[in-house]
Formats: C-alpha cells, structure tokens, sequence
C-alpha cells in the first residue's frame, strides 16, 4: 500500500512534534501550508488539526480546496461532527496515530465506494437501500446492481445487454426478467418517493432519469451541426451562383 499524504496544522509545538517523529511514521507529511500545493500538487489525503487552530481561517481555506479525511487532535473528549470525520485522542503515541490514519482512510474508502449519490438520492450498496432524506427503500442484489448498470453508462442500456451484465443470460433465456424487476423497481420508488421517472426507456433501452438531460443535449448538438453544416453549404452555393454571374 503507497503511502498517505497527511497535512498538519496547528501550534509551532504541535508541528515540531511530528517533524521530529516524521520518520516513524507510515505516511508522508507537510507542515507548511504555503508548499502544500507543490509538495502533494492535488493529492492530499487527510489533514491532522489541532483543536486551538479549529477556528482558524485558514485551515477553513484547505478545508474548501481539499476533500480529504479531516482529523480532530485533541485533549479534550469530542464527539464527531461535519468539522471533522475522526478524533485524535491526545497524548497518543505513534502507533495509536499510524493505526487512526490507516483505518480512518480505509473506512473513508469503503464508505466512498458503498455510497453512491443520484441526485437528491443516496445509493448506498452495502446496507442495500436508496435513500432520501429521511426516506428509504430496501433494494435486493440485483436491484442494486441494476442500478449501477444504468447510472455507469453513458446510454440507454438495452434488454440484453442488462440481462448480459447483471444476470448473465443470454438473450435467447430471457422470460422477461428485466422488464419485471424494474417493473416492481419503478413500483417500489413510486409508492415511496412519487417518483414516476426515476428510471426511463426509450427505444434503445433503460436509463436514470439523470440521463435524460445528457440525452436532449445530444440531439441539440447534434441538430446544431447539421443545421450549420447546411447553412456552410448554402453559402458556398451561393457563392458559387455569384461567380457565375460575372
């Protein structure tokens, strides 16, 4: 596993500190907000922060730039809250800190690939469920893996092709299975969310509604170049006419 990219900010003392220890711990750090850019250019994965500074403006500027794991330091008993996703229970030692740092980003990493956000929806595959607000559904497996069909492809995704990548089955086995589930899908968003277009079709197949958009700007980009295309050619039509004249 490369190692993490780690900012620390806080008090000259709280810096020194894991400058002297740097070389004991698992990841690389940065102390100096000013080379933070060229030191880890985009890739910063998590910040450390001192509560003393948690009000500090600046450390609300890296918090804007950068989304990365946000880790609170601490002598203090604090509760987690959307300033910071983990607490660093201080005095602490450096194992205690490579341990936090790893699990911290490993959890981050999960939750990042289990949830996944539809518009006002959140989909989240681990506890199998769509959400909004403070509504949800329960969706089965494939309920789910249909859904990261449609919102993974930049289409319509048609029959076969669903049945191809969340069954397995070839075309000739069908017996309408993907007209089924996303029939009891369509039922299930509708009864919970009065949701009637959250999964569309059209002649080429099922997409998310989200789709839809990128679709209408296709057909206008593309009447829009054959309408210049057909004006280009008038005009050297008629320029042509023109040359003829004299």
């Amino acid at each position: 596993m490369h190692k993490l990219n780690i900012f620390i900010f806080g008090s000259d003392s709280f810096i020194s500190t894991f400058n002297e220890l740097e070389p004991y711990f698992n990841f690389n750090i940065s102390t100096n907000q000013k080379k933070l850019n060229t030191t880890f250019k985009s890739n910063l994965h998590g910040i450390i922060f001192h509560q003393d500074i948690s009000h500090d403006d600046r450390l609300k500027d890296i918090f804007k730039k950068y989304k990365c794991l946000k880790i609170l330091a601490t002598n203090n008993d604090y509760k987690l809250s959307s300033d910071h996703d983990h607490v660093l229970k201080l005095p602490t030692t450096i194992e205690e800190v490579n341990n936090l740092i790893e699990l911290s980003a490993v959890k981050n990493e999960f939750a990042k690939n289990s949830s996944i956000s539809i518009k006002d929806y959140i989909l989240d595959k681990n506890e199998k469920k769509l959400i909004k607000k403070n509504k949800a559904i329960i969706l089965t497996e494939k309920e789910v893996q249909l859904l990261e069909v449609l919102l993974n492809k930049k289409k319509a995704v048609s029959k076969d092709d669903i049945l191809t990548l969340v069954w397995q089955y070839s075309a000739e086995s069908d017996t309408h299975t993907v007209e089924t589930h996303i029939y009891r899908l369509r039922k299930k968003i509708s009864e919970k969310f009065l949701d009637e277009k959250f999964i569309l079709n059209n002649k080429e197949g099922y997409y998310l509604w989200k789709r839809e958009i990128n679709m209408q700007l296709n057909y206008l980009q593309k009447n829009i170049v054959k309408e210049l295309s057909s004006l280009k050619k008038e005009k050297e039509a008629s320029k042509e006419k023109k040359n003829d004249l004299f």
